[in-house]
């Protein structure tokens, strides 16, 4: 048994969605996102609700009945409303610049760190310690995300480095020195 599965997903006014064989192609004002379903779901259309329709007895169709579930809300979520992450730059003189579909970022190393963008990512930079990344599709923005960071992931005693506007950032305490009588 899903539970997630078992959740309805509601369609949007302003999202289109049609299904033709087994691929779920999503419309909307930010884009449009296609999905191939696995051969054991199905889904069933009825007053813009979407059910997912799977095979209980089949552990694999209940494996994969809440994932198509979460992917095809994204999906939904994405084309009508859009996906957002920000990032912050911890550290002196860290900056990021973004041009187009180019982000600069100086993050202490010899050279500045040039980072291409996805076609389907947006990046603005509010401040030079800010950097928003807008898309329709989550996994891309999540995986942009997440390049831009291992560039110069947070250290844990001074906290510097290139962390998500929601990261906690776990802190150790620094080595002390021995005392005279050691």
């Amino acid at each position: 048994m899903s539970r997630v599965a078992k959740n309805p997903i509601t369609i949007p006014d302003n999202v289109d969605l049609n299904i033709s064989e087994n691929v779920v192609i999503v419309k909307g004002s930010k884009g449009e996102l296609d999905f191939v379903l696995p051969d054991t779901i199905s889904l069933d259309v009825a007053d813009k609700i979407i059910t997912i329709k799977y095979d209980e007895e089949n552990q694999q169709s209940v494996a994969l009945a809440g994932t198509s579930r979460s992917l095809i809300n994204n999906m939904v979520i994405g084309v009508s409303e859009g996906f957002e992450k920000k990032l912050e730059l911890i550290g002196v003189g860290y900056r990021a610049k973004a041009s187009g579909k180019l982000l600069e970022l100086t993050l202490g190393f010899s050279h500045p760190v040039k980072y291409q963008l996805p076609d389907e990512v947006e990046v603005e930079t509010p401040s030079q310690t800010e950097v928003v990344l807008k898309s329709h599709n989550k996994q891309i923005l999540g995986q942009a995300a997440a390049e831009i960071r291992s560039f110069r992931p947070p250290e844990p005693y001074k906290g510097k480095g290139v962390r998500y506007a929601d990261e906690h950032v776990k802190r150790k305490e620094a080595k002390k020195a021995a005392g005279a009588g050691a």
